[in-house]
C-alpha cells in the first residue's frame, strides 16, 4: 500500500511530537530515540535504524540541522539539506517520527521527549552518550548497537572523489 501523503506528516516540531508521544504512552506504547546527521543514507544507517526500531513500539529519529551538521562535520557538509534528510528518514517504514534539532547534541530533545529507550550506534560507553544519564534517571534504558563496518558517509564521499 502506498501512502506517500503520510510521509511529511511524520516530520514534527517539538510540541506536536510531545502530544503524539503522550497519545502513544496513554496506550502503553514504548518509545525509542536515536539521532544523527544521516547525510547520505546507506546500509549502515538502515541496520542501525532497524535495530533501534526493534527496541520499542515507536522510533523517533532526531536529525541534526544543516547548521549543526556543518559544525560537527565541516563546511562541506551536509551534502543533502535537512529537509531532504528528514523526508528520506520519514519515508522509512521503521521510522515513526522525525524531528530536526539545531543544537550540536540532542540533549534538549531527549529531556523534552523522555524516551523509554535511547539507542546509539558505535563504540561508546553509556557514560559517553549524550542523554543517557537523563534517560536512565527517567526509568529508561540505553542500548548501544554495533556499527556495520564498511559503510559511512565519509567513505562514500571519498569514493566519489576518486571516480
Amino acid at each position: 500500500m502506498k501512502q506517500a501523503q503520510a510521509i511529511p506528516k511524520k516530520i514534527f516540531e517539538l510540541q506536536p511530537l510531545q502530544r503524539e508521544i503522550a497519545g502513544w504512552k496513554i496506550n502503553s506504547k514504548t518509545i525509542a530515540f536515536t539521532n544523527g546527521c544521516f547525510d547520505i543514507l546507506h546500509e549502515g544507517h538502515i541496520a542501525s535504524l532497524s535495530a533501534a526500531a526493534a527496541e520499542a513500539d515507536y522510533l523517533i529519529v532526531g536529525v541534526n540541522s544543516d547548521a549543526s551538521t556543518k559544525r560537527l562535520k565541516g563546511t562541506e557538509r551536509p551534502i543533502n539539506n535537512e529537509h531532504s534528510r528528514a523526508l528520506l528518514l520519514a519515508s522509512l517504514a521503521i521510522v515513526d517520527a522525525v524531528i530536526i534539532f539545531e543544537e550540536d547534541t540532542p540533549l534538549n530533545l531527549i529531556v523534552n521527549l523522555q524516551p523509554d529507550v535511547m539507542v546509539k550506534g558505535g563504540d561508546y560507553t553509556i557514560e559517553q552518550i549524550v542523554g543517557a544519564k537523563e534517560t536512565i534517571a527517567n526509568g529508561g534504558r540505553v542500548v548501544i548497537n554495533k556499527i556495520v563496518e564498511g559503510f559511512s558517509t565519509t567513505g562514500i564521499l571519498e569514493k566519489i572523489k576518486h571516480l
